[in-house]
Formats: C-alpha cells, structure tokens, sequence
C-alpha cells in the first residue's frame, strides 16, 4: 500500500473506530466480541483498501462489513459466553442518564432476540432509516418495520418498572 493511502487509512480507522466498536458492542452485547469484530472489520478494509472506489460512501460500505462481521461471528460461536465487569463500560463521549440507566438498557438489548437487537440498534442507535437497514440486514423494508415494532415493544416490556407488591396487591382486591 502507498503512503498516502495508509495515511489516509490510518486517519479514516483511528476517527471510525470508537463509533464502530460502540455500534458492534449494541449489536452483541460483549465487548470482547465488538473488539474482535472491528478488528476483522478493520483487517478486511485494510487489504482492500486500493479497491474501495466509492470513499464518500466508506462508512456505508464499513457499516455493512460490521452487521454482517457480527451476525457471521455470532453463527459460528456454539456458545454464549458471558462477562461481568466491576467497571460499567464506556459507550458514549457524552452519556446522557445515570450509569445504572445505561446498563439496563444494555442488559435490556442483551436479553433481545439477535435481529431485533440489530434492527433496533441500527434504526435508533445509528439513525438509519428504513431502507438503509433493510439493506444491511438482507431483508425487506417490512421486516424492518416490523422487528422495529416488535423489538421495542420487547424493550419496553423488559424496561418497564415492575410493581410493587401492595400495588399487586391492591389491584387483587378490587
């Protein structure tokens, strides 16, 4: 590879990179898997590089390389593993919510099922529109939508406050 085209590399991945993992860790809930899959990410449009014709259309193109990096990871693994951490990750440059509100939200995505999680993700997280996630996922736009509905109706279930018992209580008696 040139010169130019690695630095024009280097400088594309080191101002992609911290987004890119961030979406990955939404779409997986594992953080070792989100590094490993931008890696690979990484890796590929590396060797490629020279061959990228469209630049203005590179995070397009580097978004697809991950959802499917992602799902294509998560067909091979047999088994789920998972980790705890005494330290809450770091997701955003500028969280908004406490901690805690965070990770519900994550435990909340992880207990999703994985196409709704990544259509929630890519529609809400990454503001992609119906189409554009059609795409990425190799689907159509009605199953966007429709996993769209279902995944946040799942969201809302799983984040919904559970009553407290003398509610459950008082709505027996009457």
């Amino acid at each position: 590879m040139r010169a130019a085209d690695e630095a024009e590399f280097k400088a594309y991945a080191g101002g992609r990179m911290r987004d890119l993992r961030r979406t990955a860790f939404l779409l997986c809930g594992d953080w070792h898997h989100a590094d490993d899959v931008v890696q690979t990410v990484f890796t590929k449009l590396y060797v490629n590089w020279d061959k990228v014709q469209r630049h203005d259309r590179l995070d397009g193109y580097v978004r697809t390389m991950l959802v499917r990096a992602t799902f294509e990871r998560r067909r091979r693994m047999s088994w789920r593993r998972e980790l705890s951490s005494a330290e809450p990750p770091d997701i955003g440059a500028t969280p908004t919510g406490s901690v805690e509100d965070r990770l519900v939200l994550f435990d909340a995505l992880a207990k999703m099922p994985p196409r709704q999680r990544a259509v929630v993700v890519l529609r809400f997280w990454e503001d992609l529109d119906v189409t554009e996630t059609a795409h990425l996922l190799g689907c159509t736009e009605g199953t966007v939508k429709s996993q769209s509905a279902r995944g946040l109706a799942k969201l809302r279930d799983l984040l919904a406050p559970e009553p407290a018992p003398a509610e459950l209580t008082r709505g027996q008696q009457r």
